[in-house]
C-alpha cells in the first residue's frame, strides 16, 4: 500500500509541529531541526558533531522532550563501563538467582554526550542497541522499547582524551550533521531571553511516543520510484570509484538514504521521493561514512566535498512525479 496524499498531509503536519516546537530552543536552526525529526521518523540515529556553544545537546534534549516518552542522557568519560550503558546482573539473596537492572538505554530517546571520550571497548556496547534494539548482558538478550533513537554529540575540536568512533560505529548512524554558529538576527533572540539557562527552559511534548512508531512505520508506504532507486545505487557506486576514497559508502548507507528520503518527502506533505530529497539528505546521510585516502586528507580534501562533487557529477533522473 502507498501513502494517500492525504495521509502526507497529516504527516507534514505532525512533522511541523515537532520542528516548531524544538525551535523555540535552538533558534534559526530549521533545516538541521529538520534533519533529526527525519533521522527519528526514520527510526535511525544521529549524531551531531560540531564546536562547543553551539547547541548539540540542546537540540537533542528538546527533540527527547518532543516525544512524550522515557528519555535519559548519558554523559560518556574515559571510566564508563559497558555496563553503566546496557545495565547489569545483580544476584539476589533471597531468590537465589541473578536479577538483571537495567541501564539507561533502555529508554525511547538516548543521549550519548560526547560519545567520544569513552574508550572503543564502552562505545562497541552500543552497536547492538543501534543496530538490533537489542542489548545481550551474561549472553541474555533483552529488548529495547520501541521507538528507540541515540542521538550522540562529539567536540571535533578538542582532541585529547578521546577515542575516534569506529567507521563500524558511525555506519550505524543514519546522519550526521553539524548545527553550526546562528546568524546575527538569531543571535540577538538568544541574548533577550538569555535570562534562564536553556535547561530549566520547559518544553512541552508535541506527540506521543506511540506516533513516533507509527508515522515511522507509515513513512515507509512512502512511494519511491525505480529512477530514484537507480540514483541512489549510481551516487553510492561514485563514492566506491572516486579517486580520493579509500573506503566508500556500503549498502547499508545506501538503504538509510532512501529511508530517510521516504520520511524526509512525507515531512513536506508528498506521498512520493523526488531527485532533490535524495540530494538534500546525500551529504548527511553518506560523507561520514566515507573513509578518506590519507593523501587526500594531507591536501585538505573533507568526506562533504567529496560527496558535493559525486551530486555535480552525476545526473538526477528526469522528473516522473506519480499522479
Amino acid at each position: 500500500m502507498t501513502m494517500t496524499p492525504e495521509q502526507a498531509t497529516r504527516f507534514a503536519d505532525v512533522a511541523a509541529r515537532i520542528v516548531t516546537n524544538v525551535e523555540q530552543v535552538l533558534l534559526g536552526k530549521a533545516f538541521v531541526i529538520r534533519l533529526a525529526v527525519t533521522a527519528m521518523l526514520s527510526e535511525g540515529h544521529l549524531l551531531l558533531e560540531d564546536v562547543p556553544g553551539t547547541g548539540k545537546t540542546s537540540l537533542a534534549r528538546a527533540l527527547a522532550q518532543s516525544v512524550q516518552g522515557v528519555t535519559s542522557r548519558i554523559q560518556f568519560t574515559p571510566d564508563l563501563l559497558p555496563g553503566d550503558i546496557t545495565g547489569i546482573s545483580v544476584y539476589d539473596q533471597r531468590a537465589q538467582e541473578f536479577e538483571f537492572h537495567r541501564g539507561p538505554v533502555f529508554a525511547n530517546v538516548v543521549l550519548a554526550d560526547e560519545i567520544n571520550r569513552a574508550s572503543p571497548k564502552t562505545q562497541s556496547a552500543l552497536l547492538e542497541a543501534m543496530e538490533e534494539s537489542a542489548v545481550t548482558v551474561d549472553g541474555v538478550s533483552h529488548r529495547l522499547g520501541a521507538p528507540f533513537m541515540v542521538i550522540a554529540t562529539q567536540n571535533p575540536v578538542e582532541q585529547a582524551g578521546t577515542y575516534r568512533l569506529p567507521e563500524a560505529q558511525l555506519d550505524r548512524f543514519l546522519m550526521k550533521t553539524s548545527i553550526g554558529y546562528p546568524d546575527h538576527a538569531a543571535t540577538v533572540r538568544i541574548l533577550e531571553t538569555s535570562s534562564a539557562p536553556s535547561a530549566a527552559v520547559p518544553l512541552a511534548s508535541v506527540v506521543p511516543a506511540a506516533s513516533v512508531t507509527e508515522l515511522a512505520a507509515l513513512a515507509r508506504t512512502v512511494h519511491v520510484d525505480p529512477v530514484i532507486a537507480d540514483y541512489v545505487a549510481r551516487l553510492v557506486d561514485a563514492t566506491r570509484a572516486a579517486g580520493e576514497v579509500r573506503l566508500g559508502v556500503s549498502v547499508r548507507g545506501a538503504m538509510g538514504l532512501v529511508r530517510a528520503a521516504r520520511v524526509y518527502a512525507a515531512v513536506q506533505g508528498r506521498h512520493y521521493v523526488t531527485p532533490d530529497d535524495v540530494k538534500a539528505l546525500a551529504e548527511p546521510v553518506l560523507a561520514h561514512r566515507l573513509v578518506l585516502d590519507a593523501e587526500a586528507e594531507f591536501d585538505g580534501v573533507n568526506a562533504s566535498s567529496v560527496i558535493g562533487q559525486i551530486l555535480v557529477e552525476t545526473p538526477p533522473p528526469a522528473d516522473r512525479t506519480p499522479r
